[in-house]
């Protein structure tokens, strides 16, 4: 499975410096509002050090990552859910986004003024919120409309689920985001095919100066008073900083994070909380052609995982032989863990853990 990121926020706040540091695409930065007349797609690769490793014991051809797809959409104002700006023509291209990430302005720039006039990430975050909550009860008030007819006539499946959507609706009228509401999946059923804004799963990021991509500062630091209350905390990352670094090739890059106290560049940590967020693991499948890390949702059996690979393996499969990726650090090869017993041989049912190296067998 492919997991796909919009990335969003406000006009100015350093989106664009974001989605060039992470994808392959690399889109024109300006200084400007409005600049920008469609959204940027790009892909990614996953870092995943774990893939270097396996690849020193059991040799490929190649390596190759998991990616991951990013929508870099137009900077939003305040009023774009009722055409401010350019901001609403685009919304649409995050509905398909598996998950959101929310790019805060928490730097001073006189050459880059802040479309509200002043730097304030808390406010950023309840003007964005609100637009797409206002766009997510356009489309409960249009299904409400159409669910109401059925009711009406006596329809108990439609009263049921007038029932559900007039309790979304209620939840967005308050100004909150449906991934706050408590429902049920059968409630998430009702309004899945909406593909609905505010129920996505949201990391935000704090764009900082570079001297504050240790500790952050004032405006990130009431970013993160504000998130208290649901559990989160924003990722803080200095865009010009991860600019610089992307722009370096990767032997200067390391002795450039070392010169600046830095262990990896954060678009690293930023891909890896995505990856925790949706609840998404890695398995890898080596040797011959490829190295290879395959992404699947945790919980999924390895029945599915294989399925993931290709459908014959999923439609033939008759077992799987795993080995942890830990034990084939520890011992050195395949063939040592298989003497060691460290190999399982798996059934249907098992549940894949992140990290393991499987090998299928299937028939078709």
């Amino acid at each position: 499975m492919g997991l796909k990121c919009g990335i969003v926020g406000l006009t100015n706040s350093g989106k664009t410096t974001l989605f060039n540091c992470m994808s392959n695409t690399k889109a024109a930065v300006t200084n400007f509002a409005f600049s920008s007349a469609k959204s940027n797609i790009g892909t990614c690769e996953v870092p995943d050090l774990r893939l270097l490793e396996i690849d020193k014991i059991v040799k490929a051809d190649k390596l190759v990552y998991a990616t991951v797809e990013i929508v870099d959409v137009p900077g939003l104002v305040k009023g774009a859910c009722s055409g401010e700006g350019i901001g609403n023509a685009f919304l649409a291209d995050i509905r398909q986004c598996d998950a959101l990430i929310h790019v805060l302005r928490c730097f001073e720039d006189p050459n880059l003024p802040h479309v509200d006039g002043s730097i304030d990430p808390v406010r950023d975050i309840e003007t964005l919120d609100l637009e797409l909550q206002v766009k997510d009860l356009e489309q409960i008030e249009r299904k409400i409309q159409k669910v109401d007819k059925a009711a009406r006539v006596g329809d108990k499946e439609a009263k049921n689920q007038l029932e559900i959507l007039n309790r979304y609706k209620a939840h967005l009228e308050n100004f909150q985001n449906i991934r706050t509401m408590q429902r049920s999946d059968n409630e998430e059923k009702v309004v899945e095919d909406m593909l609905l804004l505010t129920a996505k799963p949201t990391l935000y990021v704090c764009n900082v100066d570079d001297k504050s991509v240790h500790l952050g500062n004032t405006f990130s630091a009431a970013v993160n008073d504000f998130l208290k209350k649901s559990g989160q905390e924003a990722l803080v990352i200095a865009g010009k900083l991860e600019a610089d670094i992307a722009e370096l090739e990767p032997d200067d890059r390391q002795m450039f994070l070392e010169s600046e106290g830095l262990t990896e560049p954060g678009v690293n940590k930023l891909l890896r909380a995505a990856y925790r967020t949706l609840n998404l693991i890695s398995f890898f499948t080596v040797g011959g052609k490829e190295n290879r890390a395959w992404t699947i949702t945790k919980g999924m059996t390895v029945v599915q995982a294989a399925g993931a690979i290709h459908s014959d393996l999923e439609r033939g499969f008759i077992r799987a032989e795993v080995i942890k990726y830990t034990d084939l650090l520890q011992s050195g090869s395949e063939l040592k863990v298989k003497e060691a017993g460290k190999l399982s041989v798996e059934g249907k049912n098992y549940l894949v853990e992140d990290g393991d190296i499987l090998h299928i067998r299937f028939n078709v």
